[in-house]
């Protein structure tokens, strides 16, 4: 039986507000980051105090059932946390505690139309009059590849009326310039050019009318010249998310919704994720060093697709040596090059012990990702979930062989 999500949000902030203090745990990437961040403003707002840490992943055992703690983007998955933890997410709901807000329940498409961090919004606005946050979500939209529509849409829509989204056109890549727009172009990932600084220098300046002193850049023939060149090894939808719409936010630190995203995504997957947070928050203090992050991520992005090497023949498996950025190159892999059906990367952690699994479904396949990762990392003595897209697990490296079998004949059945 579905609850309104309104409902649920109305339960959580209820408990929230009970609260004299709470322990915030954030997803490591720009939805989580985004997610709790809202939540944090309207706590701050509502007189509650607070701590906020970003996690790459959570186990009952991090959650003592003493204590009021809220799971933001993460939590949903695990069935036997303490119920009376307090979840706000959009991944698919094994947790059954009373005081959880996530779009499924309701019958939203929590994989394209509302993500964790449109749900904390809903939350935050029960909280209190905090419409002035609706820029947060951008970037969990953003982040987790969704649409806007559904949900998405009315938030986007309402934001929009209230001035604190304004709608453009233009070029998508995050950077402080325009050599480091293309240098680090990661979403999309355009072989031949991400990466390669003389390249991207040379058309900049070919761009350009040679004939007429201090001629600016003409961007139109830039981006042409681009796709040209990258158009061989491309897909269409790499090559159509280089430029599109782009949102200004009005009320955040990096008002380029794209910026934003990638910076704070890069600053929670490289372990700096309260300066994500602060971000968020509204802090422009560390905004140099959040940027230096990200180019500094998005860099090793790009070498770990160029050496991302198949695991013992299998189809679709990948592996890459660092696990920051497994993740992203799963993204790329499945969106930017001519991909099979589905994808999967992984990398051990330092140490060799544990190996972080992401899995991604390229346009047009239908394999339920989640429940599958899921059954196959608990049959390896790890864990794992995610959405029908988008999942991921973590596994004891020894079992890798038998994970990658195991996928193997899961996605072919």
């Amino acid at each position: 039986m579905s609850v309104s999500l309104e409902s649920q949000a109305a339960t959580v902030a209820a408990q929230i507000r009970r609260q004299e203090f709470v322990e915030v745990l954030a997803h490591h990437d720009a939805d989580g980051i985004a997610a709790a961040s809202i939540l944090c403003h309207a706590m701050l707002r509502a007189g509650i105090r607070f701590r906020l840490r970003v996690r790459q992943d959570v186990t009952a055992a991090d959650i003592p059932a003493e204590s009021a703690y809220l799971l933001c983007d993460i939590g949903a998955g695990i069935a036997d946390l303490p119920k009376a933890t307090m979840v706000v997410d959009h991944h698919l709901p094994l947790f059954t505690g009373e005081f959880q807000a996530n779009p499924r329940l309701a019958g939203i498409d929590g994989d394209r139309e509302l993500s964790a961090a449109g749900t904390a919004y809903i939350v935050a606005q029960q909280m209190g009059d905090n419409r002035d946050l609706a820029g947060l979500v951008i970037p969990g939209i953003i982040g987790d590849g969704q649409e806007i529509r559904g949900r998405n849409l009315a938030i986007f829509n309402e934001a929009i009326s209230n001035g604190i989204i304004v709608p453009d056109r233009g070029l998508l890549l995050p950077g402080r310039d325009m050599v480091e727009r293309w240098y680090t172009a990661t979403h999309p990932y355009l072989d031949g050019i991400s990466g390669s600084e003389q390249l991207i220098a040379d058309m900049i300046d070919e761009s350009r009318d040679q004939t007429k002193a201090d001629e600016p850049l003409r961007l139109d023939t830039l981006v042409s010249r681009v796709v040209l060149e990258a158009a061989p090894k491309a897909t269409l939808a790499g090559l159509e998310s280089i430029w599109g719409d782009t949102y200004h936010l009005q009320r955040e630190v990096i008002e380029d919704a794209h910026a934003l995203t990638a910076v704070i995504d890069a600053c929670g997957k490289t372990g700096n994720g309260d300066i994500g947070a602060s971000l968020c928050l509204r802090s422009s203090h560390d905004i140099d060093r959040a940027w230096e992050i990200a180019r500094q991520h998005r860099v090793r992005i790009i070498d770990a697709v160029k050496s991302a090497s198949p695991y013992e023949g299998i189809m679709g498996v990948y592996e890459v040596k660092d696990t920051s950025v497994a993740s992203d190159v799963a993204d790329i892999l499945c969106r930017d090059i001519p991909a099979t059906c589905p994808v999967l990367v992984f990398a051990k952690t330092p140490g060799g012990s544990l190996c972080r699994i992401s899995a991604r479904n390229p346009k047009g396949c239908t394999v339920e990702l989640g429940p599958k990762v899921r059954a196959i990392a608990e049959a390896c003595g790890g864990n794992g979930g995610g959405h029908t897209l988008r999942a991921g697990a973590t596994i004891p490296c020894e079992k890798i062989a038998e994970f990658a079998h195991g996928w193997q004949e899961a996605v072919a059945a």
